[in-house]
């Protein structure tokens, strides 16, 4: 089994698990996110390809359990090499005066608050000659994306000020911004689309990637 440890969170779905295929080849795997079947499919197609994960069905926004992934990971493996965090709460579309108080409070909580103690954990973690991994969406500006938009800024912007502290010591940090992919986010922001003209998530993950190995 490699010694190089990449852990994903929100990995189940998305740009997330195409990202969890593109690395299984020389990573072992740590898979995080709350959907237990879709992270049973993630393990099939990583095996099947030869590679080896952990499924960690876990909810970022419980520190508690990111502290115990964290220590688990520590223990076993004694760090890791990469951590990529594609976990997001998209709030449905909606003019900001008529934004829905549970939506904005969920946004809130995934997208920025659980910011708070991923970081300081993952940190640890990865040590100086570790990566983390932010991708940022600038589509989160457009208007009736107020409740994403915000936190997602929000987010972006801690991973920002990250990365600035720590141009001098380690961990690395990157933000990269993805071209759209016909993700379920996105066709829910996007009804009718033409997904065709849209990157497939593991062409996009490949490129991505490209950018920080």
């Amino acid at each position: 089994m490699t010694d190089q440890i990449a852990i994903i969170t929100g990995a189940s779905r998305g740009l997330g698990a195409a990202l969890a295929r593109a690395l299984a080849p020389t990573h072992h795997i740590v898979a995080v996110a709350r959907t237990v079947g879709a992270l049973e499919e993630l393990d099939d197609a990583i095996r099947a390809a030869g590679g080896a994960a952990t499924l960690a069905p876990m909810d970022v926004t419980k520190a508690d359990a990111m502290a115990q992934l964290c220590r688990s990971v520590h223990d076993r493996w004694g760090g890791a090499a990469l951590w990529l965090h594609t976990a997001v709460h998209a709030a449905p579309l909606s003019p900001v005066a008529h934004i829905d108080s549970r939506d904005w409070a969920k946004s809130v909580e995934v997208n920025v608050t659980a910011m708070g103690h991923l970081i300081p954990y993952f940190a640890a973690l990865l040590g100086n000659d570790g990566q983390a991994v932010f991708f940022d969406d600038p589509a989160a500006q457009s208007k009736f994306h107020g409740a994403y938009g915000a936190t997602k800024t929000a987010q972006i912007t801690l991973a920002r000020t990250f990365a600035t502290e720590n141009t001098k010591t380690g961990p690395k940090v990157h933000v990269l911004t993805p071209a759209p992919m016909p993700t379920a986010t996105r066709a829910r922001f996007h009804p009718g689309e033409d997904r065709s003209a849209l990157a497939h998530p593991d062409a996009e993950a490949a490129r991505l990637l490209a950018l920080i190995m």
